[in-house]
């Protein structure tokens, strides 16, 4: 009898400890869930997109719109210039007002928007500059040389610059404000001191003055069309088909100076200096100087 029972407690124990050790397995034994296709699919093509589809979220570069305020002996040049810079600063737009640097410095004083200023002289923005409505200092960028153009058929029959003294001779000329005439005025001092021309040398050019006009490209226009006889201008103005150049002694020529400045009004005085850099540097002095204008050192 005790020998039965105690077969059955063995049994009874082998039982529960076959239970115990089925419900106490480890759960990692349990097999994983396989990874459908299409979820693997996904993981791997949100880890190797291509960079450019990443790129095409990035916001692109804001738009920058410059008013640019230009001497009017500077047109043809900044024409090449706009496009120059406009192509290797995308999304950078250049709007190019001429006139002359004076009637330019009256309409800034006068709040007329622009960013930069670039006159035929340093006078001009320096004014800006004395008044508060320029930032910084003045950045010279060129310099230019005088000459005499003459209708192309040359009808006065003009051979030098002491021809502007004879009698008769109409000469266009600009306002006094205007840079061109303080140099035209240097020029026919120094000109009046060269051998050979007459004591009255300026009173007599003087004298033969017929008109004078608001900038330089205006004068260009009028002897182009034999509305004069001759004029003075820069030797960057005197290249157009209906004008001929009378060469002015070297001695006697003048050099004006080009200065530029960024306004205070801008909008975007960053990009205002940007571009004011870059026409003086290497790329733009290489646009000024394929149109005869000089390095401004």
């Amino acid at each position: 009898m005790r020998s039965r029972l105690a077969a059955l407690l063995a049994v009874l124990a082998l039982v529960l400890v076959a239970c115990s050790s089925s419900s106490g397995a480890s759960p990692s034994a349990s097999a994983a869930p396989a990874a459908t296709p299409s979820a693997a699919a996904s993981a791997v093509a949100s880890t190797t997109a291509p960079a450019s589809a990443v790129a095409s979220t990035a916001p692109s570069a804001a738009a920058v719109d410059l008013t640019i305020y230009a001497a009017s002996s500077l047109k043809a040049a900044l024409d090449k210039v706009k496009a120059q810079y406009e192509a290797a600063n995308p999304g950078t737009t250049l709007t190019i007002s001429t006139d002359a640097s004076s009637a330019l410095e009256a309409k800034i004083e006068q709040g007329a928007p622009a960013d930069v200023f670039l006159s035929a002289d340093t006078t001009n923005p320096q004014k800006l500059v004395d008044k508060a409505l320029a930032s910084g200092s003045l950045t010279n960028f060129a310099k230019n040389k005088l000459t005499v153009i003459v209708p192309k058929d040359n009808p006065a029959k003009l051979q030098t610059p002491e021809d502007l003294a004879k009698s008769g001779v109409k000469v266009i000329a600009a306002g006094d404000a205007v840079p061109i005439t303080k140099y035209a005025t240097q020029l026919v001092g120094n000109l009046a001191k060269e051998p050979g021309y007459p004591a009255n040398f300026v009173a007599a050019y003087d004298a033969n003055i017929a008109s004078k006009e608001d900038n330089v490209g205006a004068i260009v226009a009028k002897v182009g069309t034999g509305e004069g006889d001759a004029g003075i201008v820069y030797v960057t103005d005197a290249t157009g088909k209906d004008v001929a150049a009378i060469a002015v002694p070297p001695d006697a020529n003048v050099i004006a100076t080009y200065a530029g400045a960024v306004l205070k009004s801008s909008a975007n005085p960053s990009a205002a200096s940007t571009f004011l850099t870059w026409l003086a540097g290497p790329d733009g002095q290489a646009t000024l100087s394929g149109f005869g204008f000089l390095p401004p050192t």
